[in-house]
């Protein structure tokens, strides 16, 4: 008997004919949804050809292009600052000295802690407006820095998870072939812990992309901004608008899955990366862990306990 109809009954004649109408009835609910709102959306006139007549000009497109560049420049920055700071702070967490790993944990809590839009309000509004000081952040700035410290923060806790997760003949695999502990963490554990934490780290990636539009209420020109500034042309396409730049945060976010998909898959059919009869990554690094610890000591170079050479 296969594990998965130990975990999992498989459903009877009734419950696959039950399971069937529910379905049916959920998407036949889901376009009656659909079809309301474009119904109403009709009524309204919002398919006019005069309110969409604002997005046939060139200089609309060329605005919407750089705010989307605004968005893109930010999303790129603060993703790779979130990515280096949450290996950062996951190394500090996983530390085994008390007067690292206590700090690290109590700022990845606090900056966790705090919203996003508070993080940036505070570098935007709180730092420009310190008396007697010189120095002003923009807008851009402020974006970059918030999304990296909070995105770095959840970042550090699903790293840490990772590599908490592998099991400990990875460490002491390691150790036993004579690697020191950044080593082992290096080469072994947080390589590991990317590949099985690669959905959470898109996901999070994903919510960065989206959280970029938060700029909008301190003034960066991102895409919601612009959105907001056609809002306020003659005819008022807000919903025009929303809707287009609905369309590009959407395709965004899937080509970045799409992305993550691709990494993952060409990461399994790697011949870097072992793996056996089950698709297990972990057990087969162990199994070829436990095959080099023992080709070593059959060359004599260790004793059997780690400390070094067998005499």
């Amino acid at each position: 008997m296969s594990g998965a109809s130990v975990l999992y009954d498989v459903p009877g004649p009734k419950a696959v004919r039950r399971n069937r109408l529910l379905g049916l009835v959920t998407v036949l609910v889901v376009l009656a949804v659909v079809g309301f709102i474009v119904y109403r959306f009709a009524v309204t006139g919002q398919f006019d050809a005069a309110r969409w007549n604002l997005f046939t000009y060139t200089l609309v497109w060329q605005g919407m292009a750089q705010a989307l560049w605004a968005t893109v420049s930010a999303f790129l920055a603060a993703g790779v600052g979130s990515i280096v700071l949450g290996f950062v702070l996951a190394i500090g967490r996983l530390s085994d000295h008390a007067w690292v790993r206590v700090p690290v944990t109590l700022v990845i809590e606090l900056l966790r802690a705090v919203p996003v839009l508070v993080m940036m309000m505070i570098f935007f509004y709180g730092v420009n407006s310190i008396p007697g000081s010189t120095f002003r952040m923009s807008a851009y700035a402020a974006v970059v820095i918030g999304l990296v410290l909070y995105n770095g923060s959840v970042l550090a806790e699903a790293l840490r998870a990772g590599v908490e997760a592998l099991p400990k003949g990875q460490k002491e695999a390691g150790y036993a072939i004579g690697l020191r502990k950044s080593g082992v963490m290096a080469f072994i554990l947080l390589p590991q812990a990317i590949r099985a934490m690669l959905p959470v780290i898109v996901a999070q990636l994903v919510v960065t992309l989206k959280d970029t539009a938060l700029g909008f209420i301190i003034t960066y020109p991102e895409l919601i901004y612009y959105a907001k500034y056609l809002s306020s042309q003659p005819g008022r396409p807000l919903l025009q608008a929303g809707l287009i730049v609905a369309v590009i945060y959407i395709s965004m976010c899937l080509l970045l899955s799409g992305v993550a998909k691709w990494l993952e898959v060409r990461t399994r059919r790697s011949p870097n990366v072992p793996h056996g009869p089950g698709g297990n990554a972990a057990a087969d690094d162990e199994s070829t862990l436990t095959e080099v610890i023992a080709m070593q000591r059959g060359a004599g170079k260790f004793d059997g306990t780690g400390n070094g050479p067998g005499i």
